[in-house]
C-alpha cells in the first residue's frame, strides 16, 4: 500500500512503528484495517501470541513453550489447502502500553523466509463509538521463482483475511458486550 489516502494519524502510526530495513531481495508493505470494536477488546485478541488461532482463520493449532515473553517461541500448525503446514514464529515486541506486537518467522514448511511482521493497535472513534485502526506491517524475502509482486499479492492476501477475521470476531464481541438486560419494573 501507498501513502495516499492516509489520515495524518495514520501516517505517523506508520512512521513510529512500522518502519522495516528491507533488502533488494525483499518485498514490504502495510495494511490499515478500522474495526468497529473498542481498542482493549481488539488488543486483548491480537496481544494472545500463544493464541493467534483465535482471530487467524489458517491456524489450526497453536503451541508455545514457557512464559509468554519477548524472545518466545510458538510452533503453528497452518490449516490445508494453503501451501505451508507448519511456522515456527518468535515473539520480538509486546507493548501492552502502545498496543504494539511483533514477530518473526525462524523456521517452519513454507516459503516466507525472514518474514517480519508488526502489528499496532490504535483507538479511533467510527460513527460515533469506540473503535480500532489496526496497521499490520511485514518485510519477506521474495522466494526463488517469484515476483515481489506476487509475494506481496500473497502475503497481502492472507493478511487481509486475518484482518477481516479480526473485525469480526471483535465487531461480535462487542455488540454482545452492549447488550444489556433490560429492566423490568
Amino acid at each position: 500500500m501507498n501513502g495516499r489516502g492516509l489520515s495524518g494519524v495514520e501516517r505517523e502510526y506508520i512512521r513510529k512503528h512500522h518502519n522495516h530495513e528491507v533488502e533488494d531481495n525483499q518485498c514490504s508493505s502495510f495494511l490499515i484495517k478500522h474495526i468497529k470494536a473498542p481498542v482493549n477488546l481488539v488488543w486483548s485478541l491480537v496481544r494472545r501470541f500463544d493464541q493467534p488461532q483465535r482471530y487467524k482463520p489458517f491456524v489450526s493449532r497453536c503451541v508455545v513453550q514457557g512464559n509468554l515473553e519477548i524472545g518466545s517461541l510458538r510452533e503453528v500448525d497452518v490449516k490445508s489447502g494453503l501451501p505451508a503446514t507448519t511456522s515456527t514464529e518468535r515473539l520480538e515486541l509486546l507493548d501492552d502500553e502502545e498496543h504494539i506486537l511483533s514477530f518473526k518467522i525462524i523456521g517452519g514448511d513454507h516459503r516466507l523466509r525472514n518474514y517480519s511482521s508488526t502489528i499496532s493497535v490504535h483507538p479511533e472513534v467510527i460513527e460515533g463509538r469506540p473503535g480500532t485502526t489496526v496497521i499490520e506491517s511485514y518485510v519477506v524475502d521474495v522466494p526463488e521463482g517469484n515476483t515481489k509482486d506476487e509475494t506481496c499479492y500473497f502475503v497481502e492476501a492472507l493478511i487481509k483475511c486475518n484482518l477481516k477475521s479480526l473485525a469480526d470476531v471483535s465487531e461480535r464481541r462487542a455488540v454482545q458486550d452492549r447488550t444489556e438486560p433490560i429492566n423490568r419494573i
